[in-house]
This record gives structure tokens, C-alpha cells and sequence, in this order.
């Protein structure tokens, strides 16, 4: 392994997040912005690469044997230690000019995240955390502070995020998400890593979505299990490599998994 505790690896993702928010936010409603679209039909940005290539070269310096898995570059390298961005997760949301987008970098060590952190400086916010180090929330100007998730009980208590009725219907899930939405106090599509972080916080009690990468989730699992969540696939399988999450409270968990089970 190497000689890098993961406080020093969150002192270097909150270095690159700094950077990376200083390129984001002077693209962001630029009028000579560049957008282009990607194989998949998913928008990118200049904003989006140049960001990436900034994380991407304060990785190598400061870390110059981990692994690296990008969005917009792919992986490169092969470690047990491997970094994974997402320089703006909520392209769409940044070049339509909505505040709700952050850049996302974690460190996941043999294949679990462990350290990382969401910056986003159009809402003037950051969150972090690492394994065992607790889960914080900065406002721009202002020391961080512990956070922590819900302690409701019961489904028909919880405020849930689906973030996309499209994600739910593609994945076959639309019913499972309308009986949920009955069975609870209030459903709304937040969306993007703001919905994870608003959980995280305690203002929402279940987030789930579909259509996702492992650099759409890998930053926001620390942040939440530190915080006393938890974060799986919708069928319950952990980590940010199954194509879809379901993050909750912890105590939600099971009942959202059995509310969302195919029968």
C-alpha cells in the first residue's frame, strides 16, 4: 500500500476540489461555454474536461502509483488504490445554468470508497468525509461541521428523492416507485448529488435512482455512511459498481428494499 493515511488523502481530494472549483464556477453560465455530445448522448462541457484534467494531473503528482477512473478520461492505471471523479456531476443542470452540480472525487481502496469529498460552488457548499473520520458540511466561508442523518422510522414518515421518473421507468421500476410515493409523507425529485447530500444532512430520509456509474456514487458513499446512513443498490448489493443506488437513513433500509423488490 503506501505511507498516506486517509486524512492525508482527504487533505489532497479537498486540495483538487478547491482547483477544480475555481475552473467550474468561471465556465459556469460563460457565454462562449462548449458543448458537445458524447456516444452515449449525455452533454460535456469544456467545463467538464477541464476540470478532470486538473484532478487528473494533482493525482499524479501527489500520488503518482494510484489508479485513476474518470468520467470524461477512463481509467488509467492499475491499482489497489484508485481515485474516481466525476469532475461535474449534473452536466445538464451546469449548462442550463441551474446551481445544482458539484464536482465528486473519492478514493476507493480495493474496490470501497474510503475518503472523498462534494464541492459545489454554485451552492456555496462542500461535504466530506473519510472511513472512521465522521461525515462534514462546509459552508463557503464558514468551518465544517458534523452531520448526520435522520432518525425516522417509518416509510409513511420519510421525505424521499427519486431524482428521475424516466431512470425508474427505463429500469423497469415505475410501479415499485409509484407504490412507494403512496406509502410515504412526501416524494420529490431533488436530483443529482444534492439529493444525496440534503440525506446525509438529515433533511431527506431515502434517495433512490437509476442509470448511474461508479463515478455518479463512489464520492457520496463515504459521506453518507459516515453520517449514519446507508447505501447499497436497489437490490442491496454494496458499493457504487451495480448500476443504480438506494441510499436511506440505515434505519429505512430494509423496509426500502423490501418496498422496492420485484415480485
Amino acid at each position: 500500500m503506501t505511507d498516506f493515511s486517509l486524512a492525508d488523502d482527504l487533505s489532497l481530494a479537498l486540495a483538487l476540489a478547491g482547483d477544480a472549483d475555481l475552473i467550474s464556477l468561471d465556465r459556469f453560465t460563460a457565454l462562449d461555454l462548449v458543448v458537445t455530445t458524447k456516444p452515449d448522448r449525455t452533454p460535456v462541457t469544456d467545463a467538464d474536461q477541464a476540470v478532470e484534467r486538473s484532478i487528473r494531473a494533482g493525482i499524479r503528482a501527489a500520488r503518482p502509483n494510484d489508479s485513476i477512473l474518470g468520467e470524461e478520461y477512463g481509467t488509467e492505471g492499475d491499482s489497489r488504490r484508485q481515485w474516481i471523479i466525476d469532475p461535474i456531476d449534473g452536466t445538464a443542470n451546469f449548462l442550463r445554468g441551474l446551481p445544482i452540480w458539484g464536482t465528486l472525487i473519492a478514493l476507493a481502496i480495493d474496490g470501497v470508497p474510503v475518503v472523498s469529498v462534494v464541492s459545489s460552488p454554485a451552492l456555496g457548499k462542500r461535504w466530506h468525509a473519510a472511513r472512521g473520520h465522521g461525515a462534514f458540511a462546509q459552508v463557503r466561508g464558514e468551518e465544517p461541521k458534523p452531520i448526520h442523518v435522520s432518525a425516522v422510522e417509518k416509510l409513511e414518515d420519510a421525505f424521499i428523492s427519486y431524482n428521475s421518473i424516466q431512470g425508474w421507468d427505463g429500469a423497469g421500476y415505475l410501479d415499485q416507485l409509484v407504490e412507494l410515493s403512496r406509502g410515504v409523507w412526501r416524494a420529490r425529485a431533488v436530483g443529482d448529488m444534492w439529493a444525496y447530500m440534503l440525506l446525509a444532512e438529515g433533511s431527506l430520509d431515502l434517495v433512490g435512482e437509476f442509470d448511474l456509474q461508479p463515478y455518479d456514487m463512489a464520492a457520496l458513499i463515504p459521506i453518507i455512511e459516515e453520517a449514519g446512513g446507508r447505501f447499497t443498490s436497489v437490490t442491496g448489493e454494496p458499493g457504487p459498481w451495480h448500476g443504480n443506488a438506494l441510499a436511506t437513513n440505515g434505519v429505512l433500509h430494509e423496509s426500502a428494499l423490501e418496498a422496492l423488490a420485484r415480485r
